[in-house]
């Protein structure tokens, strides 16, 4: 069986949520190296929470990088196939990379840690904004935005599936592109409630602080083949790889193009590696002669390993 991994980003984070993979040594060991990178307790962090704790940015990403990296860690222990193909939604490529022996766990935590701080302080609070566009087409979204820019920054962010995009920019713009998304059709267009306008030209600063920071990181060649969010394209240069990780932070994420190329590259199967089952669900919508799931608890890892064919 031909069959990729997918890890997912900010929005799958709850409190209590690697819980429901039972007791892990080797999950354990995971948040106690991510732990000890950051000298903050993150175990105890998404034991206890509370939810508005794990959910400022400067927490959410290195709980879900470390998250999803230790459910990759379990899969191997247990005997679990490589995929042939790896890929991560915005923050989630980060885990993708440590998967692939690109990018030390402990490196990733403190890296993703930085990149949380810069994206928050790149827009004063209040003054930027994100959006999603429900049952309008990418171009339509497109074409929202540029109407409702105005001469300020907004558009599309988060290419997530069919009739689910996300925008961002400057607060104000965000709010005239949902009054022109829904007079062109739109079924909903909602604000988020999310801390900074991700994934748009206003992250071009934390950008800046991102890119000085991975020029002081070594990475390796994948792996295992990557899939980036920028180019939809695999990169095994180092160099090309964190450049891409500096423009994704202010590019959208082309996640509908992500799967749609996986399924075109032989993967018949793609399952979704760490908590929730988001990127799951979208890519039923996305592509249907994909199949697969969730490892999202000790069941769905079983199955699972079972379906492919792991010890």
């Amino acid at each position: 069986m031909n069959f990729a991994f997918v890890f997912p980003g900010q929005g799958s984070q709850s409190v209590g949520m690697m819980g429901a993979y039972g007791e892990s040594a080797v999950i354990r060991q995971a948040f106690t190296e991510a732990s000890d990178a950051l000298g903050e307790d993150l175990w105890q962090m998404v034991l206890e929470g509370p939810a508005e704790v794990l959910a400022q940015t400067v927490n959410t990403q290195p709980l879900m990088l470390t998250a999803g990296v230790a459910v990759y860690r379990e899969w191997i222990a247990r005997g679990g196939v490589v995929p042939a193909l790896v890929a991560g939604h915005s923050l989630g490529e980060y885990s993708a990379l440590v998967a692939a022996g690109s990018l030390e766990l402990t490196e990733a935590v403190r890296l993703v840690r930085l990149r949380a701080q810069a994206m928050q302080e790149a827009v004063p609070q209040g003054e930027g904004a994100m959006a999603a566009l429900l049952g309008l087409d990418e171009d339509a979204a497109i074409e929202a935005c540029a109407e409702a820019a105005q001469g300020d920054v907004v558009s599309a962010a988060n290419l997530n599936s069919p009739g689910q995009i996300v925008i961002a920019g400057s607060k104000a713009a965000v709010e005239r592109a949902i009054t022109v998304a829904k007079a062109r059709g739109a079924k909903r267009a909602v604000l988020l409630p999310v801390s900074a306008p991700f994934h748009c030209a206003l992250m071009k600063p934390a950008a800046e602080r991102l890119s000085v920071r991975l020029a002081e990181i070594e990475l390796k060649t994948p792996a295992i083949p990557v899939l980036n969010n920028v180019d939809v394209a695999v990169e095994d240069r180092p160099e090309r790889i964190k450049d891409a990780l500096v423009r994704q932070a202010y590019s959208p994420v082309r996640w509908i193009e992500t799967v749609r190329e996986i399924a075109r590259r032989g993967s018949t199967h793609l399952f979704e590696c760490g908590p929730g089952k988001v990127l799951a669900g979208m890519t039923k919508r996305i592509e249907g002669s994909l199949q697969g799931g969730a490892i999202a608890d000790a069941a769905s890892l079983e199955e699972i390993l079972k379906t492919t064919g792991g010890v």
